[in-house]
This record gives C-alpha cells, sequence and structure tokens, in this order.
C-alpha cells in the first residue's frame, strides 16, 4: 500500500495500540513458546485519546495565559499534573 508524501505510518492510534498491547508467553508440548497478543479494549483507546487531547488543550491554555497576563496559574498546572499522572498511569498499569 503506497503511503503519502509525509503521512506518518504509525498514527497516534495505531501506535497508542501498539504500546498498550500486552503480550503473553505460554510454552507449548515440545519446548516450543507461543506469545498471544491482547490488544487493549476500545474503551481504554478513547480514553486515553480524550485524556491527550485534553492534556494539550491544558498545555495550550497554560502558554496562552503566560503570554497574555504574564502569571503562572497553578490551578492550569494542577490539572496538567493530575492528567499527566493519569496518562503515565494507564501506561505502566496496562503494560503490568
Amino acid at each position: 500500500m503506497a503511503q503519502a508524501a509525509g503521512e506518518n505510518p504509525l498514527g497516534l492510534k495505531k501506535s497508542l495500540k501498539l504500546a498498550l498491547t500486552r503480550r503473553e508467553y505460554r510454552r507449548r508440548r515440545g519446548g516450543k513458546i507461543e506469545v498471544i497478543e491482547l490488544p487493549p479494549s476500545a474503551r481504554l483507546l478513547y480514553g486515553l485519546y480524550f485524556a491527550l487531547v485534553f492534556l494539550v488543550g491544558l498545555i495550550v491554555l497554560e502558554i496562552a495565559h503566560l503570554l497574555i497576563l504574564r502569571t503562572w496559574n497553578s490551578e492550569i498546572f494542577a490539572a496538567i499534573t493530575g492528567t499527566s499522572g493519569t496518562v503515565v498511569g494507564v501506561f505502566l498499569t496496562q503494560r503490568g
């Protein structure tokens, strides 16, 4: 399949799904190892997409606040910290 110029072969959707896919290794008779891939649920992926979009929006809001009002907003920063902690927590718990 031909890919358009400048197109990322692993988009956000595909790379997140690949990063959150669990792999189980089972030994079969005869000593062969079987690899079973367990993809993440669609619900988890959509929640993570929403969290990432929300995180980017908060970062843009904080930058706009700094540029326009020239002050730091600790409430926006707390929301950024909480959202980024949630995203990191998803990756740490899903990968096992």
